[in-house]
């Protein structure tokens, strides 16, 4: 049937992951043949996961051969705290590439238009910006952490401390709860691999490259993921935008557009069009995106991770750059893949949209057996990516936050090694089992990445002053957080019942303004909280008495004395006050430009014209190339070094390098802390 000129899908195309391979007949793939072998899904899973652990662990050995790499347990922890700013900036890309990035965006746009991936990538770009002034700030005040919570135990002491510790596990535990959850959905959607079995295989993936490197080998592998990662999306993108037969420009994807909209109006869009920044539910879902996501960033310890390896100058650099090139991920995928697909009219159900299955129906109308393919392997890269992130945060965790103060305040290095190595493989399977229970309860991933905030938002605004108010007390960052998270979980509750007569269940808790209002409490009643605590009863913290967190084995990176040029104490301090401003200034223009200028200047273009669109789509295009070529070879380019001493034979040195002290006998004891502080 033609509606308009443009082939539509109609007939029996109800259920497009309940028939067989689709072909353009509405056959697709389900109680047929899947799109991928099973044995390839298996493959994936198994194979590439093996391929994928012996690459990063030999550049592992490359890089401690030579170049700076050490086998201490702070270079275990820490990587060495000298991550060049290209690495660093793939490392934010890998680490925020979740599953639902990939397939949550192209749900909303699928679901709401253009709309839906600006303001995906928007909202959870701000946050990686803003992070970048933390960034600074630990080199400046605390350079020899190894967790964000060792910052809130030498503050706010121990009560503090382990009510924190929670909101970390819960947030890992939410995160790679949703990269299993939308991994493991496309596995068995294309390769027919059991659901359950996926939920297991994706986290074992990365044990191998994660226990034997740390945190220098999940940065590694992360490099290789992004690589995948983008070149996968700009496959995609030149197939949607100038290839294919059935789309392949952007005039005949916006004439596909228009038709559709005939037949599929979007509700609550201007004219029901895709065309629009005028969508009300793309801005509620724009709200929440924003405000749950700060929770997953300043929350989640493998940012704070990010920040520890990174040189003192590369981490502003690195992050502000990482979230810039981040920023395209969703965007342009999201842009093509989404409305790709909703350009098509593909038979794809709400409930499938929402396990998002929307990239892989278009990727198999594209490019056959070769787009389930590429599709389940840039899935993979991203899942595993974050997954290794998420494995190393938790093993750090439990190893600075747990073991050494409270269970063995004089172990050495080689037993925090040891039992970071073993967390790794335990979280690795908490994971699976978590994922199965979320399977079996019926929980979708974007059920769950909307509630993320509400759980944790409330421990958003007491972890960022922990590094950048001095007046903020125990007492304000405590009851802040611990009395707003259930306030926040109870006004989500009452909005769902009184929307829906009562009823509560995953349909009427899962939608939009439920969700919004439980977010908005979590993050901003808990900052009102903060703030009017912290005068009632403040701190007036030394910011000299983090310097006093010890290492546990002698490390001359933690020491900013050891750096010299850029990098050294000097001339830090002397651009202390202008990187500060810089990153202020850039993270804060950065956010208002997403926020607030972009879509205010994209509101009088109304429903798009044919010329807009084009402009919209070259933007998506160009800053996705950009992108790419920045991830891709600026860590080639930064380890030049490396390379070079590889095919030399001779181990490059740095200054640091050479004062390296390995310190095997040389760990300290953990200072005693009072219960409560300030």
């Amino acid at each position: 049937m033609k509606v308009s000129g443009v082939d539509t899908f109609t007939g029996n195309c109800t259920n497009l992951f309940g028939l067989t391979q689709y072909d353009g007949k509405c056959e697709f793939f389900g109680n047929g043949p899947t799109a991928l072998p099973q044995g390839l899904g298996w493959f994936i899973l198994i194979g590439l996961g093996a391929i994928f652990a012996i690459i990063p662990t030999t550049l592992i050995w490359i890089d401690r051969k030579y170049g700076s790499g050490g086998k201490d347990s702070e270079n275990f922890s820490t990587a060495g705290r000298s991550i060049k700013a290209g690495l660093t900036a793939c490392d934010i890309v890998a680490k925020w590439t979740w599953a639902a990035t990939l397939l949550q965006s192209a749900n909303v746009a699928y679901s709401f238009g253009v709309s839906g991936p600006f303001w995906y990538a928007a909202g959870a770009t701000v946050q990686v910006l803003l992070f970048a002034v933390l960034a600074v700030e630990i080199k400046r005040k605390a350079p020899t952490i190894h967790t964000f919570l060792e910052i809130v135990r030498c503050r706010w002491g121990t009560t503090a401390h382990v009510i924190f510790t929670v909101y970390g596990f819960l947030t890992n535990i939410i995160v790679t709860a949703m990269l299993i959850l939308g991994g493991a959905a496309v596995m068995e959607a294309l390769s027919g691999v059991s659901v359950y079995a996926a939920s297991f295989l994706i986290p074992a993936g990365v044990i191998i490259y994660t226990a034997v490197g740390g945190l220098k080998g999940t940065v590694i592998a992360e490099w290789l993921n992004v690589c995948v990662i983008y070149l996968a999306l700009l496959i995609f993108m030149f197939q949607v935008y100038a290839t294919h037969k059935d789309l392949g420009s952007i005039t005949k994807v916006y004439e596909r557009l228009r038709a559709v909209e005939n037949k599929h109006p979007v509700a609550d869009n201007m004219g029901g069009s895709y065309l629009t920044m005028f969508s009300k539910s793309g801005i509620v879902f724009g709200i929440i995106n924003i405000i749950g996501n700060f929770g997953t960033v300043f929350v989640d310890q493998s940012y704070w991770q990010g920040a520890i390896a990174a040189k003192p100058s590369a981490t502003y650099r690195g992050y502000l750059l990482g979230g810039l090139c981040w920023f395209a991920i969703p965007f342009t995928f999201a842009t093509t893949m989404g409305l790709g697909a909703r350009a098509l009219d593909l038979p794809i159900t709400k409930a499938e949209a929402n396990k998002g299955l929307v990239p892989p129906a278009l990727a198999v109308h594209l490019m056959g057996k070769g787009g389930a393919f590429l599709m389940t392997f840039q899935l993979f890269m991203a899942v595993t990516a974050t997954a290794c992130a998420e494995q190393m945060a938790v093993a750090t965790i439990v190893a600075y936050d747990i073991y050494k103060p409270y269970i063995n305040r004089n172990a050495d290095g080689k037993t925090m090694i040891k039992l970071q190595r073993i967390m790794v493989v335990v979280y690795a399977i908490i994971s699976g089992v978590i994922s199965v229970i979320l399977l079996k309860l019926e929980v979708s991933l974007g059920w769950v990445y909307l509630f993320m905030g509400i759980i944790i938002g409330s421990a958003v605004f007491p972890i960022a002053a922990s590094l950048t108010w001095a007046k903020c007390s125990a007492t304000a960052a405590c009851v802040s957080a611990v009395v707003t998270t259930p306030l926040a979980i109870m006004t989500w509750l009452i909005t769902a019942a009184k929307l829906n007569d009562g009823v509560l269940n995953l349909d009427t808790t899962g939608q939009d303004y439920p969700m919004l209002a439980g977010n908005l409490v979590a993050l901003f009643f808990s900052m009102i909280l903060c703030i009017i605590l912290s005068y009632i009863f403040p701190q007036n913290f030394d910011w000299s008495e983090l310097r006093n967190i010890p290492v546990v084995e002698l490390d001359p990176n933690a020491d900013p004395n050891n750096f010299e040029g850029e990098d050294s104490p000097e001339a830090l301090n002397k651009a202390s006050g202008a990187v500060i401003r810089f990153t202020w200034a850039t993270g804060g223009t950065l956010t208002i430009v997403l926020l607030i200028l972009w879509p205010i200047l994209a509101l009088p273009a109304k429903v798009f014209s044919q010329g807009y669109f084009t402009f919209w789509i070259i933007v998506a295009m160009v800053w996705g190339i950009v992108a790419s070529a920045i991830c891709i070879l600026l860590p080639i380019i930064e380890a030049s070094d490396v390379i070079a001493a590889l095919f030399s034979g001779k181990k490059a040195t740095t200054a640091n390098a050479e004062e390296s002290v390995q310190g095997k006998d040389a760990h300290l004891e953990l200072p005693p802390v009072p219960a409560a502080r300030g």
